[in-house]
């Protein structure tokens, strides 16, 4: 199995993806164990003598102004843990929460935290046994951290609270702990904040979330290619040349991509024939312009997660020359911008590829196609209620749209009065990717069918390839019509699985 060795500099994307979603090993490095030792070193230090330090002998929050004794001070680091896990609603994917342990433990790596070895092994173990605790949806304001969720996954670790073991059972957390041999830490000065303070619940959202984006970015340049076939357009609005004119990284990509999907098309350029129009509609013409935009809005959104990757997000935070200083680093704007500024481009991407399906299903800007695609139209509905389907997604596409960062409560009695709210920017994300995802499937399912219906007229070699692939996943061809939720679910299935992609490269290889 795949391990991933996290030392004191940060953690990729990939190793993100990797813990999250395949399962990979963790363990930690050398120089991660030496400087938690060290660090650990400054706070018992800190810890002895009679000054109050923040988050090592005094209170959290509105409440920092109580120096607390020793003999409470393993007390106040399990209550911290108690009295903030304290999340409601459903439960949280447990690929989003592996991501949050392991983001964690990045941070605790970083030697800046005061956390002994002991917990950040106790941590990997965890992961590494498959044990995944129970987070709920809301708890989380984005600010001091992702604080309720980090506080459930610490929960865990003190043996506390529930988790879901590698057998996708839920049971409490001690058992599985003792069911893999691993003992619950008993926290001290420092460690329970140490453990709930960071923005890793929307960092590791945010990583797959681009991850997924690069694949659907893909997508939407084959599926706009597919119906620009499909509606007979051309496909000079592709050119190199007049995208070099206006040098968007984004946009060049896209109409590259789409170019490449159309070579060899026997279907483009009929735009002057029977009924002659000087130009595409702009759902078709300005495609590469709009997934361009998303792209490099992706492309930044990739900038800000990088140095986030890179960070070591806690209050307070263990300096090399043994400062222990208060900061605000764990202030969720920076990914809380990105993730609602990627929810903008998703929606603006379902809702032009919903217009293009519109378009192919309308027989007076069809150019020649059945109404609805229909077989036998009045008696057969087509694909109408499939279009109605992706219009209510682009619908709700729309509202995730609204950013969650531009608002703010204020909390703790108003120590903590301005917060990013990126936890709630993360989960709409989450599900606005998974929208546009079926959204492109109805693209493709209504594209493809266009194309078959266009008698006498071949596709491109890459759109055959499509055609031929889908057909062979279960998505059914043109025909009377049937039940047609097994035919979307299949569609859908094909773009979320990569097999679109995969299927086009085959021809063209890698798209950008």
């Amino acid at each position: 199995m795949h391990t991933v060795v996290v030392g004191t500099s940060g953690v990729t994307a990939s190793d993100v993806l990797a813990v999250a979603r395949g399962g990979a090993r963790v363990e930690l490095a050398g120089e991660a164990v030496a400087a938690l030792g060290a660090a650990r070193e400054i706070v018992e230090a800190l810890a002895a003598k009679p000054d109050p330090v923040y988050g090592v002998s005094t209170g959290f929050g509105a409440l920092a102004t109580r120096h607390i004794s020793r003999e409470l001070r393993a007390q106040l680091q399990r209550n911290i843990v108690r009295s903030h896990a304290a999340g409601m609603g459903p439960r949280v994917e447990r690929e989003v929460v592996r991501a949050l342990m392991f983001l964690r433990l990045k941070t605790v790596c970083s030697g800046h935290t005061g956390v002994r070895p002991e917990v950040a092994q106790t941590m990997a173990d965890i992961l590494n046994a498959g044990i995944t605790p129970v987070v709920h949806e809301y708890g989380s304001l984005g600010c001091s951290g992702d604080l309720a969720p980090l506080s459930h996954c610490a929960l865990t670790l003190m043996g506390e609270g529930d988790a879901e073991g590698p057998d996708g059972e839920v049971r409490p957390a001690g058992e599985l702990l003792a069911a893999h041999g691993i003992a619950p830490v008993e926290l001290r000065e420092k460690e329970g904040l140490a453990l709930l303070n960071g923005t890793d619940g929307m960092l590791g959202m945010l990583v797959m979330a681009l991850a997924d984006l690069d694949l659907l970015y893909k997508s939407a340049d084959v599926t706009a290619a597919l119906s620009l076939e499909g509606l007979l357009g051309t496909d000079k609005v592709l050119a190199p040349e007049l995208h070099a004119i206006r040098p968007h990284p984004g946009q060049g990509a896209a109409a590259a991509n789409m170019l490449a999907v159309l070579k060899g098309s026997g279907l483009t350029g009929h735009h002057q024939d029977d009924a002659p129009r000087v130009q595409d509609a702009y759902s078709v013409r300005c495609a590469p312009q709009v997934a361009g935009a998303g792209r490099d809005t992706i492309a930044h959104a990739r900038v800000v997660a990088e140095r986030e990757l890179a960070s070591a997000v806690d209050n307070p935070v263990v300096l090399p020359d043994g400062r222990v200083e208060s900061n605000g680093n764990f202030h969720g704007a920076p990914v809380a911008y990105v993730l609602d500024f990627l929810a903008i481009a998703v929606a603006d991407l379902a809702s032009i590829a919903e217009r293009r399906t519109d378009r192919l299903l309308d027989k007076n800007r069809s150019h020649g196609l059945p109404p609805f695609l229909a077989d036998d139209a009045g008696v057969d509905s087509g694909l109408m209620i499939a279009q109605y389907t992706q219009a209510a997604l682009v619908s709700e596409l729309k509202r995730l749209a609204v950013p969650a960062s531009a608002d703010s409560i204020p909390s703790s009695a108003m120590q903590e009065d301005h917060v990013s709210m990126g936890w709630s920017a993360a989960r709409k994300l989450r599900t606005a990717v998974d929208n546009l995802t079926r959204v492109l499937a109805v693209e493709l399912y209504a594209a493809t069918r266009a194309i078959e219906l266009r008698e006498g007229l071949a596709p491109a070699p890459a759109s055959q390839a499509v055609i031929d692939a889908v057909r062979a996943a279960g998505v059914q061809g043109a025909g009377p019509d049937r039940f047609l939720a097994p035919d979307l679910a299949a569609a859908d299935a094909f773009v979320r699985g990569g097999e679109l992609v995969a299927a086009v490269e085959k021809v063209t290889g890698p798209l950008q």
